[in-house]
């Protein structure tokens, strides 16, 4: 008996040992041998950059910025920070959507010491509140469209200053006159200025005034940014990226898309407040001189015209992005034969999505195929590639150098053997220090295992085939991805219940056309309360108030029960079939 369990641990050793070396085997010696930066966020950039500061580094709706406009702008809102009283270790909270000045802040922040803060700008007032509450941010740069979200509560928090921040700041002259005609005009800001409240010119002029130094010497194991991630229960958790794990996706990126070269043009459409957005399409092409298309929000007609006139080389996106894109009549004939890489990440590509993308790309002129990425934001972003030669279906690729996978059972540090399905865990230069403020939370996902590293435990199943490739099969977590955002069902009950006439609530993942998925609450009412229309808006006013726009539930259904499981839990998996089962009914009737 000790024999052959002595011969499975041996062969299960070999196996593991045969997948990393398999692993490595698809890189280069020099990849192999990578040395992970130990500079500031700033710092390496602007030293990968170099002297091609002629070249351009961001394209905002026509307004091209190169390398030495960017860096000027830069030092300017480094010094106004400086001016305001910004210190090493202070966090400053960005709340805006993809622009020249949210991109350039971020870094500013970097060079004078601060932690840049990045929230949703579709966050509603109430998640706003809990992260300035969380972080005691003394300073908050904000969209100015979200300006009637935090005036009830603004002076209640610890933020001293808020800067407002227009979309059409670094708009050419004729398109910023028309937005300030347009939906400028629809904007709430306050009646009049005052001491806690300035614009964004009048925060750049105040940086004029300083003199002394401002360029703070930064550690590569110093905090540097906070995302933010819901977790399981949909309450915002702080997840804390040192400089040197910011860096670290930077350089495995630019080893994972070889074939990109400086003056390369990436479409960034994904937003900054979250990894895939900041950390795989601003920071790493930037890194590599490859100009960003900053893209605030998708619009078909824009972003078909982007293509056509800008011919991008990479475009990194979301499933939902990509059937926009291959449903709408913009694109029938649009050339996309510039693209060296469609990178498609933030949710689970199917196998059959993946081969109908495919489809369009090489129907459309491109001679690639879409390569697929795998990570969480507690990682940054992407933690796996895939590429040439490791590009299966259905597969999410291999680690990026410097990375380890292993699959363990679930709850477990044991790891199980190749082939067979378990917990991925993660573990790499990419790993988050830990949620802020959240010792607890941090400690169930990050574990010592036996070799005395950090793993990041994903929450999400999958498994390792015997040549290395990883897999992913579903998760572990009942969370609803919806666009590429995740949904929480726990966090949207949660509010549902808070209205007096609810006595309990299911909320489940549901077909939508383009989104992949959306939310829909079934409610339960207390004895003696009848469903009604009213009651239903009352509903969709509650979470509108409470919960961030991607949020809301798509469909709400009245019923008098819900469906157990054996074990006399709610089942969700069973009314989620019955939705995809009437979903595909409805599709046969009307012939999609």
């Amino acid at each position: 008996m000790r024999l052959l369990q002595w011969t499975k641990k041996c062969l299960i050793g070999m196996f593991k040992k045969k997948s990393q070396s398999k692993w490595l085997s698809y890189y280069c010696e020099k990849d192999r041998a990578i040395k992970f930066t130990n500079k500031s966020i700033y710092e390496y950039l602007k030293d990968e950059v170099g002297g091609d500061l002629d070249f351009y580094a961001l394209n905002y709706f026509g307004t091209r910025i190169t390398y030495s406009e960017m860096f000027r702008r830069i030092d300017l809102i480094a010094k106004s920070l400086k001016y305001l009283g910004v210190k090493k270790g202070d966090i400053v909270t960005i709340c805006m959507p993809n622009t020249p000045e949210a991109v350039e802040l971020f870094y500013a922040i970097n060079k004078v010491g601060g932690v840049a803060d990045m929230v949703h700008p579709l966050s509603s007032g109430m998640e706003i509140r809990h992260i300035l509450e969380e972080s005691k941010s003394r300073l908050l740069f904000l969209y100015d469209a979200n300006y009637a979200k935090i005036e009830d509560f603004i002076d209640e928090t610890s933020v001293y200053r808020t800067i407002l921040v227009g979309a059409e700041e670094s708009m050419n002259r004729v398109m910023k006159t028309a937005y300030r005609l347009t939906k400028g005009l629809k904007i709430k800001r306050p009646e009049k200025w005052s001491s806690e409240f300035m614009g964004w010119q009048e925060f750049l002029n105040v940086g004029h005034i300083i003199r002394k130094r401002y360029s703070i010497k930064v550690n590569s194991k110093d905090l540097a940014v906070i995302l933010h991630s819901g977790g399981t229960t949909g309450t915002p958790k702080g997840i804390m990226i040192s400089n040197y794990n910011f860096n670290a996706l930077a350089q495995q990126g630019g080893i994972n898309v070889s074939n990109v070269r400086p003056k390369d043009k990436i479409m960034t459409i994904l937003p900054i407040f979250h990894g895939f957005g900041l950390g795989v399409c601003v920071h790493c092409p930037l890194c590599l001189k490859v100009e960003v298309i900053l893209i605030p929000e998708f619009d078909a007609r824009g972003f078909s015209n982007i293509i056509d006139r800008y011919r991008p080389n990479v475009i990194a996106g979301v499933p939902t992005l990509w059937e926009a894109m291959m449903s709408s009549e913009r694109f029938k004939k649009s050339n996309l034969s510039s693209l060296k890489y469609v990178i498609s990440g933030g949710d689970y590509l199917s196998i059959p999505m993946e081969e109908k993308m495919n489809r369009f790309l090489h129907s459309h002129g491109a001679e690639i195929s879409v390569t697929k990425g795998y990570g969480m934001t507690e990682s940054v972003a992407a933690t796996a590639f895939t590429f040439d030669g490791v590009n299966e279906p259905g597969s999410i690729g291999i680690p990026m150098v410097g990375n380890k996978f292993k699959i363990c059972i679930p709850g477990t540090t044991k790891e199980v053997s190749l082939g067979t399905e378990g917990e991925i865990c993660v573990s790499g230069p990419t790993v988050m220090i830990g949620y802020y403020n959240n010792e607890e939370e941090t400690n169930k996902i990050i574990k010592i295992h036996d070799d005395g590293e950090r793993w990041l435990h994903t929450g999400d199943l999958g498994y390792i085939s015997l040549n290395g490739v990883i897999y992913y099969t579903q998760r572990l977590k009942r969370i609803i991805v919806s666009s590429g955002f995740n949904l929480y069902p726990n966090q949207i009950e949660k509010v549902l219940l808070e209205h007096p006439k609810v006595d309990r609530v299911c909320v489940v993942a549901i077909p939508h056309p383009y989104k992949m998925k959306a939310a829909k609450a079934f409610v339960v009412l207390k004895d003696g309360f009848t469903p009604n229309a009213k009651l239903k808006a009352e509903l969709r006013i509650l979470c509108k108030k409470n919960l961030a726009a991607y949020s809301q539930p798509k469909e709400y259904e009245f019923v008098r029960d819900l469906p157990k499981t054996l074990y006399n839990k709610v089942d969700y998996k069973l009314l989620e079939k019955q939705e995809e089962e009437k979903y595909e009914k409805k599709k046969a009737r009307v012939g999609l």
